[in-house]
């Protein structure tokens, strides 16, 4: 069901496959935010834990690399489908799993984005950090965005 809503919200080249997600869901299923219309999955958030303050592609491919104990909750995608689009629903997700991380004692939220989305992350609170090098996920220029919780040292 994720991966055919990723392929909805995402490019091919960006997708995450069935396969990846299988792996994703071994290790942290936990880690993954669901939004259902009845039986339809109309939209969700996912990502990994670690310490490591940046995200890099290496973690998109490697679902090993979860750390259920690290610092920063990196989010990977927030998808909803088109015909669900312009409701709240990606938001109500991202703030749910904002709520999470901060109730398992995490630093913040990482995320990386598109132009076009640099401001729409930042009404939860994520500031920019501009263009990352560390990212060529697709073939695309990202921006990489962290959240920081108050009373946080990085």
């Amino acid at each position: 069901m994720v991966a055919a809503v990723e392929a909805q919200c995402f490019p091919n080249a960006e997708a995450a496959t069935r396969e990846e997600f299988q792996d994703r869901i071994n290790h942290y299923g936990y880690h993954f935010w669901l939004m259902f219309d009845e039986d339809r999955l109309i939209a969700f958030v996912d990502g990994l834990v670690t310490d490591e303050p940046d995200l890099t592609d290496l973690m998109y491919e490697d679902a090993a690399m979860h750390n259920e104990n690290g610092a920063w909750q990196m989010i990977f995608g927030v998808n909803t489908i088109p015909d669900y689009r312009k409701h709240g629903y990606a938001g109500q997700l991202l703030n749910r799993a904002i709520e999470d991380a901060k109730r398992q004692g995490r630093k913040g939220l990482v995320l990386t984005c598109k132009d076009a989305l640099v401001h729409y992350y930042a009404k939860f609170g994520f500031k920019d950090e501009g263009i990352t090098s560390k990212s060529t996920h697709g073939n695309v220029q990202w921006h990489q965005m962290r959240l920081v919780f108050e009373n946080t040292i990085m």
